[in-house]
């Protein structure tokens, strides 16, 4: 069996570090008679790594929950953007839109376009102002 000694310390490159002999064989066993060399004969073996390593039901049933969710949404995705590049291609025809001022011809889709941002803006503004109007007031003493 093989065994590495050193009387010299090992060289630390961390400042402030201790540096320490090393005393043990080179392989992971025993030393050949049985005992162990050094001064760590009171300490417990590592736990296996294949007992801790294990999920429990609990994690597992959470993992593939969240796993099912996640193609759930990636179905529906799909079948959204399906769903709209069909609405896209079969509203393709010029409608007149009256506006204040005036009247225009445009595409079907184009309307129902501008329709969807515009009422997604307005929602994110009309949102942005009842935060800013409801939040909580500010001390007058400083952050705490």
């Amino acid at each position: 069996m093989l065994s590495k000694t050193r009387s010299t310390p090992v060289d630390s490159s961390a400042p402030g570090v201790i540096p320490d002999t090393i005393t043990e064989p080179a392989s992971n066993g025993p030393a050949s008679n049985g005992s162990q060399i050094g001064s760590d004969h009171n300490v417990a073996p590592a736990p296996d790594s294949a007992a801790t390593d294990r999920e429990t039901r609990r994690e597992r049933s959470r993992r593939k929950a969240h796993r099912s969710r996640l193609h759930g949404y990636a179905i529906v995705t799909v079948a959204l953007v399906a769903f709209l590049i069909a609405l896209a291609a079969s509203n393709t025809g010029q409608v007149k839109a009256n506006w204040v001022f005036g009247s225009s011809h445009v595409s079907l889709v184009w309307l129902v376009l501008f329709a969807a941002i515009l009422g997604w803006m307005l929602g994110l503004f009309a949102t942005a102002a009842f935060h800013w109007r409801t939040r909580t007031p500010r001390r007058a003493g400083g952050s705490s």
